[in-house]
């Protein structure tokens, strides 16, 4: 089942995003990851939320532990995002 997941990052800026991006060999208009369906990112008031929607839970956290966690460390986010997880009813792509 899809699932949308929430991760605000804070004190985390666009251009520590950015580099996390190049990281990941991804960019701004290339295909997304295999599992990924939806991704966005906006700066909030006191950092950057990210929201993903994922085929399911388990590439979620597979991508995460092996791509998000070791980048995010890597372009000197202050730490883990607060993360928040719903099932998706439905989506449009």
């Amino acid at each position: 089942m899809a699932v949308a997941i929430v991760m605000d990052f804070p004190g985390a800026t666009l251009d520590q995003y950015d580099a996390v991006l190049v990281g990941m060999g991804l960019d701004h208009q290339g295909p997304p990851p295999p599992g990924a369906i939806f991704h966005f990112v906006a700066r909030t008031d006191d950092g950057i939320r990210v929201v993903d929607v994922w085929e399911d839970q388990e590439e979620f956290d597979k991508f995460a532990r092996e791509h998000i966690g070791p980048e995010t460390q890597k372009a000197g986010f202050s730490g883990p995002p607060s993360v928040t997880v719903h099932q998706v009813h439905n989506y449009f792509k």
